[in-house]
């Protein structure tokens, strides 16, 4: 069976990183436990966000929600890109009736695409306002720190701005399976059911053999596979909430402790009392 990992920590609000890779690479898919926006610069790239593929162009933003599984697919030796991990904690705490930083991520689910594309990035605000936070980064000045918090949510705001005007795209998957992506979408609302391959088969009216190795074309990992990483970090979420462990491991789709146990030591490297 595939094993798809957890990549990545954050121990801050945010980080941001620049990277240039000048040789080609292979990434398996994987998740964070925050949220990401790529800022996509240079290369011949497909991302792949649950069961969706998307061909990149210079300055598209990706928009990557913790828990999602994914991966970029690289077809050339250039891959330059502008990398931003959020804490969702840190993000949701800047939400009023009057804003919600968040929203950037609510319009990309809204609108069934992970990719937005603006038109003439490099006049915008938002490029002015990522540059601004990259370079406080090397900033070792009086409350840097502060300045920094302070330029990323600047950043923040001119991402939500540039959703809600017209001179933006949300760009279309490249021809995802329809079947697919419902079952996808099935079972993410449906985690605490009997979720069998027969039971899905028989709900969407296709043969079980058909499901299974479409799936596998479509996403890149198996159902199972996919299932029990799901219902992993919805466990987790449950129990830093403060659900009892036993109450959350029935409540995210599992069985039995002993394996709900097992799973989860070997997903996240420690047990689910930890």
């Amino acid at each position: 069976m595939d094993h798809y990992e957890k990549a990545g920590y954050l121990t801050s609000n945010f980080k941001m990183f620049h990277i240039r890779d000048t040789k080609k690479k292979e990434f398996d898919f994987h998740y964070h436990d925050f949220n990401k926006i790529l800022i996509f610069i240079e290369g011949d790239v497909t991302y792949c966000i649950e069961g969706c593929s998307y061909q990149l162009m210079p300055y598209d933003i990706v928009f990557v929600k913790a828990g999602e599984v994914h991966r970029p697919v690289i077809n050339s030796d250039i891959y330059e890109r502008i990398i931003i991990y959020v804490s969702p904690d840190f993000i949701d705490s800047y939400t009023t009736k009057d804003y919600d930083l968040n929203r950037c991520f609510k319009k990309a689910q809204a609108e069934s695409s992970k990719v937005l594309r603006m038109h003439s990035f490099h006049l915008s605000k938002l490029h002015d306002a990522m540059d601004a936070l990259e370079r406080s980064f090397q900033d070792s000045d009086y409350a840097s720190s502060l300045h920094q918090q302070v330029l990323f949510l600047e950043f923040m705001i001119q991402l939500n701005r540039a959703t809600l005007h017209d001179h933006i795209d949300y760009v279309s998957d490249n021809a995802s399976n329809p079947k697919i992506l419902s079952i996808l979408d099935y079972i993410n609302t449906h985690l605490s059911e009997d979720l069998s391959i027969d039971t899905l088969a028989e709900h969407f009216f296709i043969s079980k053999y058909y499901l299974m190795h479409t799936f596998k074309n479509e996403t890149g990992y198996t159902i199972g596979n996919y299932l029990t990483t799901k219902r992993l970090i919805h466990a987790r979420d449950l129990i830093q909430n403060g659900m009892p462990i036993t109450e959350a491991c029935f409540a995210s789709g599992f069985k039995n402790y002993s394996s709900f146990s097992r799973a989860y030591k070997k997903y996240f490297k420690k047990a689910p009392r930890e």
